[in-house]
């Protein structure tokens, strides 16, 4: 076989290749699919995180709505809420949540101050009468009682491209703040917070 015959052959080769159109399917799958893949998980994960996010200002929400029906609480009263929000965010798990609750007292020149507060380890995250400047100006009311909730929850993607993000930019904090007045009377007294 000489150089020509086989120039010949290679030629014929490559001519068919070049006309065989059989495999083009499987290579633009092959192309496509772990586009398809990523946006699948991506819609997933917006998703769950959407849901959990729901989950945030639900809990939140309901426990300052709790607190502010009573007339009074107590440390162990408000130990309690933390089961209220985990209730809440059944079927995902509540791991890591922290959660802050706060009597908030507006005197007559729309002054807010700290009159108790309640943090989930049981400590008081705020010094009593010290001020509180985030209240929005619509619930600035003279003379008024409020309870802030604030809650927090870590969420850790765990299907989106692990292996190419860092872990600390995987976890997204969710955090949730509410405002409620007090239902009956002038404030909610808490004896031991």
């Amino acid at each position: 076989m000489t150089m020509r015959d086989r120039l010949e052959k290679l030629r014929s080769v490559i001519s068919r290749f070049r006309h065989d159109r059989s495999g083009i399917g499987a290579i633009e799958f092959a192309i496509i699919f772990p586009v398809l893949v990523m946006l699948y998980i991506g819609a997933f994960e917006t998703t769950i995180g959407l849901s959990i996010s729901k989950r945030a200002t639900r809990a939140a929400s309901s426990i300052a709505d709790l607190i502010t029906q009573q007339k009074a609480v107590t440390k162990s009263t408000l130990a309690t809420m933390p089961s209220v929000a985990t209730a809440i965010f059944v079927p995902y798990t509540s791991n890591g949540l922290t959660m802050k609750i706060t009597g908030i007292t507006i005197d007559g020149s729309s002054k807010a101050t700290v009159l108790w507060s309640w943090a989930q380890d049981g400590s008081a995250p705020y010094g009593k009468n010290s001020e509180v400047t985030d209240v929005p100006t619509e619930m600035k009311k003279a003379s008024s009682f409020l309870v802030r909730t604030e809650l927090s929850i870590p969420y850790t993607l765990f299907l989106f491209a692990p292996d190419f993000m860092p872990a600390n930019i995987r976890t997204i904090t969710i955090s949730r703040s509410y405002f409620y007045r007090q239902r009956q009377g002038d404030n909610i007294a808490c004896s031991d917070c």
